[in-house]
């Protein structure tokens, strides 16, 4: 008997798994692959899910692996630099390696006390008032008080849950992969310049020591249920390039769409959905990977209160009722940036004012903590702007506020000295630190560091304890 089995070992999965397993929750996660995928794609980690990975002390391993760059050009690849003053000690992209983030994220669950069986897939299962049945593919049957799919876009237990997942299916394809070149970097470079202002889905972009990622339209590239080879990848090049640059030894080699859904239902009773089993769309402007991250941050807390029995009634709906509206507007600006890769005179002709507007400094911010999520705000209610979004990593006394939440607990930062947490110690840690960089007298953090209060009243504090944390313990 597991509190919770999760399907699908990849960073949504791992990342649930280690976020449940700081509250004791015993966890399984199901990978239906017998080992981890070789191919060597480079994903990157936007500002918000650096700033989370720090909050779990995760970020200096992560780094160790990564390669960064400045934050800017995410937005339909428009070539802007980032403003100064973003509020983040983490304003800039990491570049991973797909397996070595995997890993990663699996190697802490595990530590943390998650099991991650591999070769097992899920092939049906049935819930009641009391918890979960699941039917592996090899007839075992296994016991959980709840399931949650992070099995991807083809999610087997969103089919099996019967959850709508409307949206568009994919209109243009593209060609993405990593391999070797065979021509100076400054032809490159000329060549991509120059097809790049009519083809917006044409890039050369280098990785170090002569490998590129290769974007390329896949217009003439036939078989959809293939994975592209090589002589793909030459033929489309040559085609709208005139030469194929010498591309050789290829890393990994892939097809993707502009395909874009997003799940009706985050929740049915005991069974829930996060990631790409959720929400499916272009990869333009890089959100996936931290879209899916950072809806298990927000859902771990929530469901441990539920097993521990602190959690408020309503508590586990408000995961859907916050995370479905950030990924509605995800599935949106990607919309929007695909019509902007358009090679027709409208859309390149609003590419060409948004660039210019772009030039303004509070339209440029817009977009990119609309890309790297650190201007969300959920609604919590009438009150301060910082209400609802998340805090920046301000010192405190015992050195920076992230280092005091990698228990994954919650944080009432007490610049006036006169407040408590009382009886929700057992899920709530205190600071009382009249020097903190806070324009605010105080704040209570939930554990995925969204301010959930603001003020110097005990007894307002306490509604505000009970809303999000439960009755306290006598």
């Amino acid at each position: 008997m597991f509190d919770v089995i999760i399907a699908g070992c990849g960073p949504t999965g791992s990342m649930l798994a280690a976020e449940l397993r700081l509250h004791d929750v015993r966890v399984l996660v199901l990978e239906k692959e017998i080992e981890p995928a070789s191919f060597v794609r480079v994903v990157g980690l936007h500002i918000r899910s650096l700033e989370l990975m720090a909050m779990r002390g995760l970020l200096e391993r992560i780094l160790e692996r990564g390669r960064r760059r400045p934050a800017g050009g995410f937005f339909a690849a428009i070539a802007k630099s980032a403003p100064k003053g973003l509020g983040s000690a983490h304003a800039y992209l990491l570049g991973i390696q797909h397996p070595v983030i995997v890993h990663l994220l699996e190697e802490h669950a595990i530590e943390l006390g998650a099991q991650v069986w591999r070769g097992c897939a899920v092939a049906d299962f049935e819930q009641d008032d009391e918890g979960v049945t699941v039917e592996l593919a090899d007839g075992q049957q296994l016991r959980s008080r709840y399931l949650v799919g992070c099995d991807g876009g083809r999610s087997t237990i969103r089919k099996l849950l019967g959850v709508g997942f409307p949206g568009e299916p994919s209109r243009t394809e593209t060609l993405m992969g990593e391999m070797e070149v065979g021509v100076p970097q400054e032809e490159i470079a000329a060549k991509v310049a120059e097809i790049g202002e009519s083809i917006k889905q044409f890039w050369l972009r280098p990785f170090g020591e002569g490998v590129y990622q290769v974007v390329v339209p896949a217009a003439g590239v036939s078989d959809r249920a293939e994975t592209p080879t090589i002589e793909d990848f030459k033929q489309q090049l040559r085609s709208i390039a005139g030469t194929d640059f010498g591309v050789h030894s290829p890393r990994w080699l892939s097809r993707f769409g502009d395909a874009t859904r997003l799940a009706e239902r985050y929740r049915v009773g005991r069974v829930l959905l996060a990631g790409d089993a959720a929400h499916v769309h272009p990869p333009t402007g890089g959100q996936g990977l931290n879209l899916g991250i950072q809806d298990a941050f927000n859902l771990g807390w929530k469901l441990a209160g539920q097993i521990r029995g602190w959690a408020p009634e309503t508590l586990l709906d408000t995961y859907q009722a916050e995370r479905h509206p950030v990924a509605e507007d995800v599935l949106d600006n990607t919309r929007a940036q695909m019509e902007l890769h358009s090679t027709e005179p409208g859309p390149q002709a609003v590419r060409r004012l948004l660039t210019e507007l772009m030039d303004f400094n509070q339209v440029n911010r817009y977009l990119i903590e609309k890309i790297t999520a650190i201007g969300i705000r959920y609604d919590f209610g009438e009150g301060p702007d910082l209400l609802g979004r998340r805090l920046r990593d301000v010192e405190v006394k015992q050195g920076h506020l992230y280092g005091l939440l990698h228990r994954g607990r919650g944080l009432l930062l007490d610049r006036t000295g006169r407040l408590a947490v009382g009886g929700w110690s057992d899920r709530v840690d205190y600071l009382a630190d009249p020097t903190a960089v806070l324009d605010v007298p105080c704040v209570l953090l939930r554990p995925d560091g969204h301010v959930a209060w603001i003020g110097d009243d005990q007894q307002d504090l306490d509604n505000h304890l009970s809303r999000w944390f439960g009755k306290p313990d006598n």
